[in-house]
């Protein structure tokens, strides 16, 4: 089981019994998102903000414009910290400071190098691109010289990092376990509908295979209970 080094960036303090440093575990919760949170520092002021990702091995890839502030301050300071989380349930207790969620998070910390070699640069943009949908990137037009050499492509290679996972039922005050106060979960999840396609595509296109097995693979599917 491989972990990744504790250290003070990383290690989890407040609730260290729900942290996990492994590797696998991290990766399973970068791999169900697409979009991660990315601080950095410009002009001596603290800017998170979402992004979307995509992840090869212990490589981040995040792309933008040339002119793109973050990724910009980013090289400039050479490392970046980036936050994904799920958020799986609400938990309802039967007092308001025992209230809280059922989620999955992960957090990174990593050095950042500007890519430069165009075909270094086209094979992270197709892992930006599949992150989002396994099999996307074979169904879309190539990439055009002037689309690519307007991107700017930053890989961040995950030097350590921590997961901190919350999987459990409500935890009230044994005083309170009589009260006549409704407690438990409610679930959530993020889930597919229908595609639809665009409104202007020629007449005969049809929604690709790749579409369709992402939509049955994340549809909402009712639960069957005896």
């Amino acid at each position: 089981m491989q972990e990744y080094e504790v250290t003070a960036h990383n290690k989890v303090r407040r609730g260290a019994i729900r942290a996990t440093y492994e590797v696998a575990k991290v990766n399973a919760i970068l791999d169900a998102g697409f979009v991660g949170f990315v601080s950095y520092i410009f002009e001596g002021k603290a800017i998170s903000l979402p992004m979307a990702y995509g992840r090869f091995a212990d490589k981040i890839y995040l792309h933008g414009s040339l002119k793109n502030r973050m990724l910009l301050a980013l090289l400039a300071g050479k490392e970046a910290s980036m936050t994904v989380m799920h958020l799986d349930a609400l938990v309802l207790a039967r007092s308001g400071l025992h209230h809280s969620v059922n989620y999955r998070s992960a957090t990174l910390f990593g050095s950042l190098v500007k890519i430069e070699d165009p075909k270094e640069k086209e094979k992270a943009l197709k892992c930006v691109v599949d992150h989002m949908m396994e099999g996307r990137w074979e169904g879309i037009r190539p990439m055009w010289k002037k689309e690519l050499d307007g991107t700017l492509v930053v890989e961040m290679t995950i030097e350590t990092a921590s997961a901190k996972i919350r999987d459990v039922g409500v935890k009230d005050e044994k005083s309170d376990m009589d009260l006549p106060i409704w407690a438990g979960l409610l679930p959530l999840k993020q889930v597919a509908e229908l595609p639809e396609s665009d409104a202007l595509l020629p007449e005969g296109i049809e929604v690709p295979e790749h579409v369709l097995t992402y939509y049955e693979n994340n549809k909402y599917k009712a639960d069957v209970r005896d």
